[in-house]
């Protein structure tokens, strides 16, 4: 389990300040946890996170500790005169598949993800293979397969409830909602079967040409970045052959 960091957002403008950044509605706040992403002005993944209101009425925000600095900093960036303030909640992440606290939320990505829950309790999960999950459902991480040149599209948000396409302007929103309405997706995420071990990051060739990279793997299948025209017979990534699956 990578580390997560946990702010808190706080403010008369909170809701009309994230509403006009992340690529999910933060309307949905009041039902759960909501999956989002800051996107470039021109469409590519910045970071992506979790939304939730805390008792106090205040926003949490679960991000991947590796991107919390830079994330704090944009945020900041962005709020100009807003009545806005982002803090450390002092709140850690737990996670699991069972034995659910009273106080868990429901992954919104996909149900074999389970629950999430914060508290000053230590960091913690229950032991499931979140690998063996993500790659079984074709779900990104957060710097595997998640990177600077990500589209959220190509990356799979409409089906991980990720985006929202009714909520107004955001940022990066005319690039995301182009590639959804007019343009037919030519690279993407797909699951494939590996005959072996092979570096994450690994490029991915059919007769000598590059049809994507390998990442994620689990029980002989994995996460595939592939160009879709180019892929199907003869793929081999590292000497290792790889089938759609």
């Amino acid at each position: 389990m990578t580390a997560r960091r946990i702010f808190r957002l706080t403010g008369t403008d909170v809701i009309s300040f994230l509403q006009g950044l992340v690529t999910n509605d933060v309307a949905e706040l009041e039902q759960g946890l909501v999956y989002a992403a800051l996107l470039t002005p021109q469409g590519k993944y910045i970071a992506d996170f979790f939304l939730t209101r805390d008792e106090d009425g205040g926003i949490l925000l679960d991000v991947d500790e590796t991107l919390a600095d830079m994330l704090f900093k944009r945020l900041t960036m962005y709020k100009l005169r807003a009545d806005v303030e982002i803090a450390d909640s002092g709140f850690n992440l737990q996670r699991g598949t069972s034995d659910r606290p009273h106080n868990a939320l429901s992954d919104p990505r996909h149900p074999d993800l389970g629950w999430r829950a914060y508290s000053a309790a230590p960091e913690s999960d229950d032991g499931t293979d979140w690998d063996a999950i993500r790659v079984a459902n074709c779900i990104p991480e957060t710097g595997i397969e998640l990177t600077g040149d990500s589209f959220i599209l190509e990356a799979g948000f409409e089906t991980l409830h990720g985006v929202d396409f009714r909520k107004g302007c955001y940022v990066g929103q005319e690039v995301t909602a182009r590639m959804k309405h007019k343009t037919t997706l030519r690279k993407g995420l797909r699951i494939v079967s590996v005959d072996g071990s092979v570096p994450v990051g690994s490029e991915i060739t059919a007769d000598g040409k590059p049809v994507g990279t390998l990442f994620t793997q689990s029980g002989g299948k994995a996460i595939a970045y592939l160009r879709i025209d180019r892929a199907g017979a003869n793929m081999v990534a590292n000497g290792v052959s790889v089938r759609l699956s």
